[in-house]
């Protein structure tokens, strides 16, 4: 099974999902919460996730993993919001209690005629005090239809896409250190309320009147290094992992479309955040043009102001 779930790994990331091979619910994923508010359709192919007024619901992968590609296609729900936090994520928390690792996908909610945002952050080693939060808004309407988000793991870096558009990379390098996250973790995936918080620094909160707020999920595809549950520092067969993704540098035309989103999209960075952190993390690389959009509170200037309502095209077949 670790090797079927290897193969051609390569390639796979910069095919269509349908391309990929996934996983039914039953024989890779266990509901962690949520009771009746976790669904299943087509055969487990497919789930849905629901929050109303007495919970929400998740749940996670069967198995712990060092590095991999792990991707799901979501529907986010529709009409207003507000306060509703979907993710899609890998981490240790419930293994490493203080010296956890964390990679996100966190979609926020928001108030009707507004668009969902999409929050990107990566933590290693217990360093939750310090987190390289970057936002983006959509060039597509994530409540209209699916689309595919993955998170590509290795040794060597952390590919966060969009279909099959990458978004963000994060290299393994000195200036992170020990902060890069390198321990086996599960997949999750959750709805809930986030109203403290998720809009606005929580002025809107979950209006219950527009519940159940249903997430989608199907395409389920763990294409990862399984170590053993029981035994966390357990080893996997790390060649085949180096060997499976050897080949996952970006193209040009794959550079072109990520800086393509950070340049139109991206609306706030914690490396311009100079309230947060007085002096930049030692990883963050700047450009005088790149500064001088961003305010000291990591926001870009005027984006949502200027921008509300417009979408640019992005080519999601690179």
């Amino acid at each position: 099974m670790r090797r079927e779930r290897l193969c051609c790994l390569s390639s796979a990331i910069n095919a269509p999902i349908k391309s990929l091979q996934t996983l039914s619910f039953d024989d890779g994923y266990t509901q962690i919460f949520g009771d009746s508010n976790l669904m299943l359709l087509r055969d487990g192919k497919s789930v849905h996730l629901s929050l109303d007024e007495k919970t929400g619901a998740g749940f996670a992968s069967q198995d712990l993993y060092l590095h991999g590609f792990f991707s799901a296609s979501i529907k986010l729900p529709a009409y207003y919001a507000a306060g509703v936090v979907v993710a899609f994520y890998l981490s240790n928390g419930d293994v490493y209690k203080k010296t956890h690792d964390e990679l996100d996908f966190e979609f926020l909610g928001n108030v009707r005629g507004r668009e969902w945002r999409l929050q990107t952050n990566v933590y290693g080693n217990g360093s939750t005090r310090v987190g390289r939060e970057e936002r983006y808004d959509f060039w597509f309407d994530p409540t209209d239809d699916f689309h595919q988000y993955s998170i590509l793991w290795t040794p060597h870096q952390i590919i966060f896409y969009i279909d099959s558009t990458p978004i963000r990379v994060i290299k393994n390098n000195k200036a992170m250190g020990s902060a890069f996250p390198s321990k086996p973790m599960s997949l999750y995936a959750t709805i809930w309320d986030g109203s403290t918080w998720a809009t606005l620094g929580g002025r809107y909160k979950v209006n219950y009147k527009y519940a159940p707020f249903v997430a989608e999920f199907a395409d389920l595809a763990l294409h990862g290094c399984p170590v053993d549950p029981l035994d966390p520092l357990s080893s996997c067969d790390e060649g085949i992992v180096s060997s499976s993704l050897a080949s996952t540098e970006l193209s040009v035309e794959q550079r072109s479309a990520m800086d393509s989103v950070r340049a139109n999209h991206m609306t706030y960075s914690y490396c311009h955040d100079r309230k947060r952190y007085m002096v930049a993390l030692p990883e963050c690389e700047f450009d005088t043009g790149t500064i001088q959009l961003y305010g000291d509170d990591g926001s870009k200037f005027g984006d949502r102001k200027h921008r509300r309502g417009k979408r640019s095209r992005i080519d999601s077949s690179i």
